[in-house]
């Protein structure tokens, strides 16, 4: 038998009951370690390292721990919210009537008026605020929070990453993973149908924490895709490539963009946008998940184990944070 064919089948006879059955281990081709080399050293307060910690299962593993810095060095973001009717913002996913990805400007605010929900004064004047300073006093606002340039946020990944049983779903503002730049990711931000005001993403999908620390809402490294599907036009800084590595969820397996190695756009994804192929950085097959071609281009749920406590900061409020909140 081939050394591959053995990777594959890996297999274990169990004795139980007075019969034979047999558990099939997770193929070893899904199991690839994490590459630290691969994160850029911007974002890093200091090298990784690997500590011990306890998966959600309740098994003890190691993980890679990153301490990241509130946003790496170097890295432009913005636009977010629009001054004024006249200006042009970052990008928001509507969910009511009209549904659909919009740049923020006076188009987009005006249907918004329409439809009953006011972001700017007579004058064409946009209501901005942080959301770190309390609940907006009116009653639809654009949230831009500013940046707090001594907050750090300690994330842990299983440096070896395991199948779960049942995959986790991803609801709004879940942690997704941390992508090679160094800016965590987080599912679906809230939707003004819930809250009244909109958290404001620029046009690579991201946005300042109300701790103070800058995290993804999509994948940025094809925002491209999702834009060109709707012909919307975005100025996003990071370099697009829909087959490129975006970064690895919290349960370590790999995040990349919507097209396999070559460009070609999968057809075999799971439930959770997971499949097992070669991609233009492991020429090996293992498991990875795709970018959606809508947004949030981020998976609906992870298929492997994240460890406890895996996402904290130093921020005095927001998500990981001591004070919690969001």
């Amino acid at each position: 038998m081939s050394r591959g064919l053995l990777r594959v089948l890996l297999a274990a006879l169990i004795i139980a009951g007075g019969g034979v059955t047999i558990a099939v281990r997770l193929p070893a081709y899904a199991m690839s370690p994490i590459d630290v080399r691969a994160f850029s050293a911007a974002a890093l307060v200091r090298a990784p390292d690997l500590v011990d910690c306890t998966l959600d299962n309740g098994a003890s593993a190691q993980c890679v721990q990153l301490i990241v810095k509130y946003l790496p060095d170097g890295k432009t973001i913005g636009p977010f919210c629009p001054a004024t009717l006249e200006e042009v913002g970052g990008l928001w996913q509507w969910d009511g009537a009209n549904a659909g990805l919009y740049r923020m400007d006076g188009a987009f605010l005006r249907m918004l008026n329409t439809l009953g929900y006011s972001f700017y004064e007579p004058d064409g004047t946009v209501h901005i605020a942080d959301p770190a300073g309390g609940r907006p006093r009116v009653e639809h606002a654009c949230l831009e929070a500013t940046l707090d340039k001594t907050v750090t946020m300690t994330m842990l990944i299983p440096q070896v990453p395991v199948m779960a049983r049942t995959p986790s779903r991803l609801g709004v503002v879940n942690q997704v993973g941390v992508a090679l730049d160094g800016v965590p990711i987080f599912s679906d931000a809230p939707s003004v149908l819930q809250t009244g005001h909109m958290p404001a993403l620029d046009t690579c999908g991201g946005h300042v924490d109300p701790g103070g620390w800058y995290h993804w809402h999509a994948t940025a490294t094809d925002i491209g895709t999702v834009a060109d599907r709707v012909r919307l036009t975005v100025d996003c800084a990071v370099t697009q490539a829909p087959d490129a590595m975006f970064g690895y969820a919290f349960d370590g397996f790999p995040l990349y963009g919507s097209a396999d190695a070559g460009g070609v756009v999968p057809t075999d994804l799971d439930a959770c946008g997971g499949h097992v192929s070669p991609t233009r950085q492991e020429p090996i097959a293992g498991y990875h998940y795709h970018a959606p071609e809508e947004f949030p281009n981020l998976p609906a749920c992870l298929s492997g184990v994240q460890a406890r406590n895996n996402f904290t900061t130093t921020a005095k409020t927001g998500i990981g944070s001591a004070g919690g909140g969001g």
